[in-house]
């Protein structure tokens, strides 16, 4: 019975840990406050969201001088600074509190090579950046920054690739080479994010490819498993046996995913079963899931915890206590998204554990798209904006007694 009473006591204690508002908006001024009150309050509306993404989206084709508005607003809450450099005032305030920056290059739809090889040395170009900041411990890079969406699809499928195809593709496996040898040689972990299904059997392919060359002594290359597929959870298991085969170390960065109604959509349209979780409540429990397979079989892993659900951050936690991991065991990090979810990547950096945030940056116009669909994710995820609200609201209440 006290063991019981223990746990109730423990359990109401640590939820009390994400609602310390002191703590999590520590970094931002009154007016930065503010901004980031009323950019949720709009958000927080669907039907605004629409007209705002449409009319965002026609003044920046029509060359209208919109920039200097969106950098002020959207864009510096969400992203860090158009370039390396710029992003280097949020890297180290952060830092200071204890959050790692994981800088994200969120320019998105591009389809030349002279765009991928661009994404790639851009890359490296951040690698190397991070080589010389502790507060930046991992890299970034997405695998349809480095070649066509189109092609790692046929790859995908099985379908074959022509000539100048082959040759393509072969560029594409050299960008990924190139990338994860620095990251290998820099000891900067890198990862690697995740596709739309019917393209991520092939980034699969390659992220395993890359983790049997460098991952041999510990965790460098990180694959991304979206958890609202219900049959992520069977992939990692069998990735695990080849792990144990071929002698190297998984990464795995666990989300619940981000595309939705773009998988449910195509799925419909040409009749084949939906890759999506039925509901979100069991999204949610085989996020939780695959989690706790992770922690309890920590000696084949790393893993990045990639989430803004709370629930989930506290059972992460109970996990770390009951197997007696370290809050600051390298193998296990807690990320979150630059201008979301403060409560929970501050609190749990306050308390010790490793806790990063992706910082997107880029040219105002080219970030617009990840800007978009950032506004439109929170939008649909039921709960998220008005957690953010009240969190905003309490804070703005705290520092005026």
């Amino acid at each position: 019975m006290n063991t019981y009473f223990c746990f109730i006591f423990l359990k109401m204690t640590t939820e009390r840990l994400f609602d310390n508002t002191k703590v999590a908006f520590n970094l931002k001024s009154d007016s930065e406050l503010e901004r980031a009150y009323f950019l949720f309050k709009m958000i927080s509306h669907q039907p605004l969201v629409r007209i705002g993404t449409a009319a965002t989206n026609f003044a920046l084709k029509a060359h209208l001088p919109v920039e200097g508005l969106i950098r002020s607003t959207v864009f510096d809450h969400f992203c860090g600074g158009v370039n390396e450099d710029d992003c280097l005032t949020v890297i180290d305030n952060m830092y200071e509190k204890g959050v790692s920056a994981v800088l994200d290059y969120s320019v998105e739809g591009k389809e030349a090579e002279s765009h991928f090889d661009a994404a790639m040395e851009k890359t490296l170009k951040i690698i190397n950046f991070a080589d010389k900041k502790n507060a930046m411990p991992i890299a970034v890079f997405k695998p349809s920054g480095f070649g066509r969406f189109h092609l790692y699809q046929k790859k995908g499928e099985g379908q074959p690739f022509s000539d100048s195809e082959t040759l393509e593709w072969n560029r594409i496996v050299a960008r990924f080479k190139k990338v994860c040898q620095l990251a290998k040689e820099k000891d900067v972990e890198l990862l690697i994010d995740a596709e739309e299904s019917w393209i991520q059997d092939a980034a699969d392919e390659l992220c395993e490819d890359m983790m049997r060359l460098y991952n041999a002594e510990k965790a460098i290359v990180y694959n991304t498993l979206q958890l609202y597929r219900w049959d992520r959870l069977d992939y990692l298991k069998k990735l695990q046996n080849q792990s144990e085969a071929n002698g190297f170390k998984i990464g795995v960065k666990i989300v619940r995913g981000a595309y939705m109604e773009k998988e449910r959509e195509r799925a419909e349209e040409f009749g084949y079963p939906s890759p999506i979780c039925k509901t979100k409540q069991v999204t949610d429990d085989t996020f939780n899931e695959t989690m706790r397979y992770i922690l309890n079989n920590l000696n084949s892993f790393s893993l990045f915890i990639g989430t803004h659900n709370e629930e989930s951050c506290y059972l992460a936690m109970d996990l770390m206590k009951a197997s007696k991991i370290s809050k600051n065991d390298n193998s296990v990090w807690f990320g979150q998204l630059y201008g979301m979810s403060d409560h929970i990547s501050y609190n749990l950096a306050a308390q010790g554990y490793n806790v990063a945030k992706y910082v997107p940056f880029g040219p105002v116009k080219d970030v617009m798209p990840y800007l978009i669909r950032r506004a439109e994710e929170n939008t649909s995820v039921a709960g998220q904006t008005s957690r953010e609200l009240n969190l905003l609201k309490n804070e703005r209440k705290r520092r005026k007694i």
